[in-house]
C-alpha cells in the first residue's frame, strides 16, 4: 500500500503524526504548526487574516469583526495545496477562531485538486476525543497498532500522575484562556487541572471555554490563578496580565498573597489537544504542588508571574 502524502493544517494534529512516526508523510504544514522544529522546513499551506498581534482586548475585537461579517480569520493557499498533491488533508471543526477549519479547507480546494484528497476533521473537547483523533489519524496513516501504543503511553503517565497527586491537598484554581476580556479554561483543561491534583473553579470539561467577568474571580478567590492564554508564550502572558495586577482588588486575592499567580506558554502546552496535553498536566502539577513535583518545565513552559507577591 502506497504512503499516503500529508498537509496538516493543525498544530496539534501535526504532533500526533510526528508522534505516530509518521512526520515523514508530511509534505505542508499551517503556518501555525511549529513543533517538533524540523517541520519548519515544510511548505506552509495557510497565513491569518487578521492581525495577530497587539493587546488581549485589541484581538478580540479583531476576531469578533471578522466574525460579524461573516469572514473567516484564515486564508488557505489552494494552489500550493494543488502543487503538494496531497492524498490527506488534517484538519478541524472544533474552533474557528484557534485554527484553520474545515470550511476554509473546503472553500480552498474546491476544483483546485488535480485528485480528490482525504479531509480528516478533527473536532476535540475532551481527554477523550484527543485518543479517538489518535486513532483516527493512525488508521488514516495506516499505523493502526502506532496509535494504540501512542494512547496506551500517554494514558499510563496521566494515570501515574493522577494516582500521585490523590494523596495531596488540592487547592482552589482558576485557569484563565484569555485575559481582556476575561475567559475561563474549558475543554480539556478542567480534566488536566483535576489529574494534577487541584479543584477547578471555572469552565468545564467537554465544553468550550467561557467568558467570565473580573467580579467572579474575585468572589471566588482562588488559591491558584494559571493564565494560560490561546497562542501566547510565557512572556506575552505575562505582558497581558498586568493589567489586572492593577486593579484595586488584585492585591487582596489569596492567589496573589501567596505568590501563587503563573504565567505559562499557552500555545506550545495547554491549548493543543494533541500528545503534549500529558506534559501539560505535569506542568499544572509543578505549579500546584511545589517541592512535590519536578518534570523540568518551570522557566521554560511556566514561572511565578511577577506581579504576584510572596
Amino acid at each position: 500500500m502506497a504512503q499516503p502524502r500529508v498537509v496538516s493544517l493543525l498544530s496539534s494534529a501535526t504532533e500526533i503524526v510526528c508522534a505516530l512516526g509518521c512526520e515523514p508523510l508530511l509534505v505542508g504544514r499551517s503556518h501555525e504548526c511549529d513543533y517538533p522544529l524540523s517541520i519548519l522546513a515544510l511548505p506552509q499551506c495557510s497565513r491569518p487574516r487578521i492581525d495577530v498581534t497587539g493587546s488581549s482586548r485589541e484581538i478580540d475585537q479583531r476576531v469578533k469583526s471578522s466574525a460579524s461579517q461573516g469572514l473567516s480569520l484564515y486564508d488557505v493557499d489552494g494552489a500550493r495545496l494543488r502543487e503538494l498533491a496531497p492524498d490527506v488533508i488534517l484538519t478541524q471543526t472544533q474552533c474557528e477562531v484557534c485554527a484553520v477549519s474545515l470550511k476554509d479547507v473546503e472553500a480552498a480546494i474546491c476544483g483546485m485538486l488535480d485528485a480528490p484528497a482525504r479531509l480528516v476533521s478533527l473536532h476535540p473537547n475532551s481527554l477523550a476525543d484527543l485518543w479517538r483523533d489518535i486513532r483516527l489519524i493512525a488508521s488514516e496513516l495506516h499505523v493502526a497498532d502506532r496509535g494504540e501504543a501512542l494512547i496506551g503511553r500517554l494514558q499510563d503517565r496521566l494515570l501515574q500522575l493522577r494516582t500521585t497527586t490523590q494523596r495531596l491537598a488540592r487547592p482552589r484554581v482558576a485557569c484563565l484562556e484569555w485575559l481582556d476580556p476575561l475567559m475561563a479554561a474549558g475543554n480539556w483543561v478542567p480534566e488536566l487541572v483535576e489529574i494534577a491534583g487541584a479543584d477547578n473553579l471555572f469552565g468545564t470539561a467537554g465544553l468550550h471555554s467561557p467568558w467570565m467577568d473580573w467580579e467572579a474571580l474575585v468572589a471566588a478567590d482562588p488559591e491558584v490563578i494559571v493564565a494560560l492564554p490561546c497562542g501566547w508564550d510565557i512572556a506575552k502572558a505575562a505582558l497581558e496580565l498586568a493589567p489586572l495586577a492593577c486593579r484595586p482588588d488584585w492585591m487582596g486575592l489569596r492567589a496573589v498573597r501567596a505568590g501563587r499567580v503563573y504565567v505559562t506558554d499557552g500555545n506550545q502546552f495547554f491549548n493543543r489537544p494533541g500528545p503534549r496535553l500529558v506534559e501539560s498536566a505535569e506542568i499544572l502539577a509543578e505549579m500546584f504542588h511545589p517541592g512535590q513535583f519536578d518534570f523540568g518545565h518551570a522557566g521554560t513552559a511556566w514561572n511565578v508571574f511577577p506581579g504576584s507577591v510572596h
